[in-house]
């Protein structure tokens, strides 16, 4: 067992067979109300435990078989849907009447409550730990902050870690950072730390299932630790081979492991025997997230294409649907509206964020950045982060929407 001090730990959601899951994220621990002031926009209580942050992968949302082919229209529609430079800079002077956006989103279910400083580099991952009212960012300024969820202030700053920071996820109480040729460890309740050697190469996606600790790499291999409560050690348990490039996402759900790889392939393992027992290649480019939603696998790829994957009824994963974007697709995660409607949301290459109802793909509303934004971890309370490029972090909350007035 992973060491989390004797907490119940939540069993991930399970797409497959089409039972209802439970969703990995808690709604309890951070009070996100708003404020005019920037560093008290997302206070945190201790009342209850912080949402576990498996990352934005493992999401029961409810979702029909009907992807893409209900719902309505909800289409936000504007002339030039491109932010002012010269409103970022403080200095626009169109004011009101400036033909681009002044404002970092589209869409009125959801606001910005504030703006996290400090990275110079892309976010390339972001934590909150189980009872823990810290948040956690790495970068590949080879740094991680972090930061109050009282004030929004940062309280840290990690260096010397030795290389980029590719992944970062928590479970429990644990953070794991992936880094150039390490796994890095922290326990935030111990102040432990351990070093986990082992991976080739920068490793880039991190996700925990079984009881086991999997790592993917550079060199294309999907390295497995368990922990020993014996020795407080995580100690190797498999070397998983097959992707022929780096491994960049990862996802556990229904006793299987699925890995997104550059090769532009899927595979698919056994987490019982840790075999791969198919591969997926529909993608033409490198997959990019790999997402679990009921009874579903989602998938995104630079190649522009989103895919829905369904079992059939040998077991084996096949494309039910197919959404095309006009750029190529960076990472997926999925969440819960304030109405506790299923919503996706889809960054981009473009430096933007689509957001989508549920199962119909209608479009709800979209969030720009300066860069691309590499980073959305969901939070309690109807919180959501963002990391970019330019290395801010954003931290957004879901509202609740105006009834149409007569």
């Amino acid at each position: 067992m992973l060491p989390l001090e004797g907490r119940q730990v939540q069993s991930p959601p399970l797409p497959f067979p089409p039972q209802r899951a439970t969703a990995a994220t808690s709604q309890q621990g951070l009070n996100g109300t708003a404020s005019s002031k920037r560093h008290h926009a997302f206070a945190a209580t201790t009342d209850g435990p912080s949402a576990r942050n498996r990352g934005p992968n493992n999401f029961n949302g409810g979702a029909s078989s009907t992807w893409g082919r209900t719902g309505g229209t909800r289409v936000f529609v504007r002339k030039m849907e491109k932010v002012c430079n010269y409103w970022v800079q403080g200095n626009c002077s169109y004011g009101d009447k400036c033909k681009f956006l002044h404002c970092w989103s589209m869409g009125d279910s959801f606001s910005l409550l504030t703006q996290l400083d400090g990275h110079q580099k892309v976010v390339s991952g972001i934590a909150l730990p189980s009872g823990s009212d810290k948040l956690y960012t790495g970068s590949k300024d080879q740094t991680v902050r972090v930061w109050d969820c009282q004030s929004g202030q940062c309280l840290g700053v990690i260096i010397n870690l030795g290389g980029e920071v590719g992944c970062m996820i928590s479970e429990g109480p644990w953070v794991f950072v992936g880094i150039p040729d390490v796994v890095m460890a922290w326990n935030t309740q111990t102040n432990s730390e351990l070093s986990l050697s082992g991976p080739v190469g920068q490793v880039y996606a991190l996700v925990v299932g079984n009881d086991l600790l999997f790592a993917g790499t550079q060199d294309g291999s999907i390295l497995a630790w368990k922990f020993n409560a014996v020795t407080n050690c995580f100690e190797p348990a498999a070397s998983l081979k097959g992707h022929t490039l780096a491994v960049v996402s990862l996802v556990v759900g229904a006793n299987r492991l699925y890995s997104g790889s550059m090769d532009h392939s899927i595979r698919v393992w056994s987490l019982e025997t840790l075999q791969c027992i198919q591969t997926l290649t529909e993608h033409t480019s490198v997959v990019m997230s790999v997402l679990c939603w009921d009874q579903f696998l989602l998938s995104c790829s630079l190649d522009q294409q989103l895919k829905v994957w369904v079992a059939t009824q040998s077991g084996n994963l096949e494309v039910t649907y197919t959404h095309k974007e006009e750029h190529g697709l960076i990472t997926l995660c999925g969440m819960h509206d304030s109405e506790a409607k299923p919503v996706l949301l889809c960054a981009c290459n473009d430096n933007t964020v689509r957001v989508y109802d549920l199962p119909a793909f209608s479009e709800r509303g979209k969030i720009f950045s300066k860069e691309e934004i590499r980073a959305i971890q969901v939070g309690p309370g109807g919180l959501f982060f963002t990391g970019d490029g330019t290395g801010q972090v954003k931290v957004w909350k879901w509202v609740a929407e105006q009834a149409p007035t007569a």
